[in-house]
């Protein structure tokens, strides 16, 4: 009974984690949003996930592990969107992942203009709300419930056997 509530919730946790990606790539190549560096690095997690629940359904082994592993993703999760909600809110400044260092004093004037074609997005700018939140507040909360969810399925993995 728990190997099936267990596969049920890694089922759930991939198919929500694939929603979350089609989400963020919607909002940017279809609704014209640009993400931030930080953005871009908050879908990582989503997609190790996606990944090693890929593995584990086809190796059907190594169920212990792949839980663990989501474990260290969604909690890695939690803190990289709250440290860009912390930004967005003015409690950390911007750091280099957000690229936004001052280095343009020897750009030629060619790179220059490159550079400001880029448009670079900061990491304080909130482009997207959805029910007033940023993209950044609503992922600290799913990563933090996933991280909760994740750690609940370690803890209770083996019982009831």
């Amino acid at each position: 009974m728990s190997q099936i509530k267990n596969r049920t919730t890694l089922n759930l946790i991939l198919i929500f984690s694939i929603f979350a990606l089609t989400a963020a790539y919607f909002i940017q190549y279809i609704l014209g949003h640009k993400p931030c560096n930080l953005c871009l690095i908050e879908r990582l997690p989503y997609i190790f996930a996606i990944i090693f629940i890929f593995l584990g359904i086809i190796l059907k082994k190594f169920e212990k592990a792949i839980i663990i592993s989501l474990i260290l993703i969604f909690v890695t999760a939690t803190i990289i969107s709250f440290y860009h909600f912390g930004i967005e809110q003015g409690f950390f400044k911007e750091s280099l992942v957000c690229n936004l260092d001052n280095n343009t004093i020897n750009l030629s004037k060619e790179d220059l203009k490159k550079e400001l074609q880029q448009q670079t997005v900061s990491c304080k700018n909130v482009t997207f709300r959805i029910f007033g939140l940023s993209l950044a507040t609503i992922n600290t909360i799913i990563s933090l419930i996933l991280s909760v969810i994740t750690i609940k399925l370690f803890l209770n993995y083996g019982k009831n056997k």
